[in-house]
């Protein structure tokens, strides 16, 4: 699965020259993460601050669809001290132009876990991603994004399920 993971971000990386206007950049930001439980936790599940930090290429598809595959580091999980999971993530994010500084955003998400991989909780992540992005300047924009868990990160437990969400407050740069 890591060669697959890096595949990704190597493919996604790589398609530069295939497309006309081409933009990097670094996001960073602060998130809100928790986990969703099923059937519902019977102790008190409390959300998490942390951060995330990381850098993407953006690549237009037409005048108002791009794609931003990008590569971070996010701190999730929990209050508990034993929910914390750390992940380096490659989301592959769509971008579809509202107005000249209004975007909205989706898609898939890939993460591995960077600590602990036998700590009960499985040391891949997949999730589905939304968002919206406001442009302040041609290079600083602002966004929020909705994380939802696609898979159970309980390792050997059948009868409890829980899955990552994660609300992410960021801002970026691009060059």
């Amino acid at each position: 699965m890591k060669k697959t993971l890096l595949l990704a971000v190597l493919i996604g990386f790589s398609t530069i020259y295939g497309f006309s206007q081409t933009k990097y950049g670094v996001r960073a930001g602060l998130n809100i993460s928790n986990m969703d439980f099923k059937p519902d936790a019977t102790f008190n599940n409390q959300h998490r601050n942390g951060f995330m930090i990381g850098f993407f290429g953006q690549y237009d598809l037409s005048k108002g669809v791009k794609l931003a595959p990008e590569l971070q580091f996010s701190s999730e999980g929990g209050k508990d001290e034993s929910i914390r999971l750390d992940y380096i993530q490659l989301p592959v994010y769509f971008k579809f132009r509202l107005s000249e500084k209004l975007q909205i955003g989706l898609g898939p998400q890939a993460g591995i876990k960077v600590h602990e991989y036998e700590d009960g909780f499985r040391n891949f992540a997949y999730s589905g991603v939304g968002g919206i992005e406001f442009k302040v300047s041609h290079q600083l924009f602002v966004d929020a994004r909705y994380t939802y868990g696609l898979n159970n990160i309980l390792d050997e437990v059948e009868s409890f399920e829980a899955r990552n969400t994660n609300i992410q407050f960021g801002f970026g740069y691009k060059f």
